[in-house]
């Protein structure tokens, strides 16, 4: 099964620290790496998604969309509970651990997979999940 790769640089925002402070992660064993198809390190998506949890740091979102919620959350899928119809996707953002309930169609359609980047975006009681557009 492919798990999403995440770079260096993208990894350490989503962790909140440099990228020194990732390589050495790295380096230690903290955090399993791998080359991607252009020679570039590369982290693990839900190796990454489950120290986040740990570490609990929220990134900036900069996914450049104007909307009126105020209420936005980047961070990575650390779970999902899927039937024939709908589905419950787990998204830790830094401290925040938020839960979104949607169609299985939207799981497919917005390509979320265990480690993959996403936003949750809460407006009132309904939460709705992004992806970006350029999936790294």
């Amino acid at each position: 099964m492919f798990m999403p790769q995440v770079r260096i640089k993208d990894a350490a925002a989503f962790l909140g620290v440099s990228d020194d402070t990732v390589r050495r992660w790295i380096d230690n064993g903290t955090l399993p790496a791998s080359k991607d198809s252009s020679s570039r390190t590369v982290v693990d998506g839900l190796a990454l998604a489950h120290l986040a949890r740990k570490n609990a740091v929220l990134p900036e979102d900069t996914s450049d969309v104007g909307r009126s919620a105020r209420n936005r959350f980047v961070g990575l899928v650390t779970d999902i509970v899927m039937d024939t119809v709908m589905a419950q996707v787990e998204i830790q953002c830094g401290p925040h651990r938020v839960v979104s309930l949607m169609s299985s169609e939207a799981v497919r359609e917005l390509g979320l997979e265990l480690g993959s980047v996403a936003i949750a975006v809460v407006k009132a009681t309904t939460v709705m999940v992004e992806t970006p557009l350029e999936r790294a």
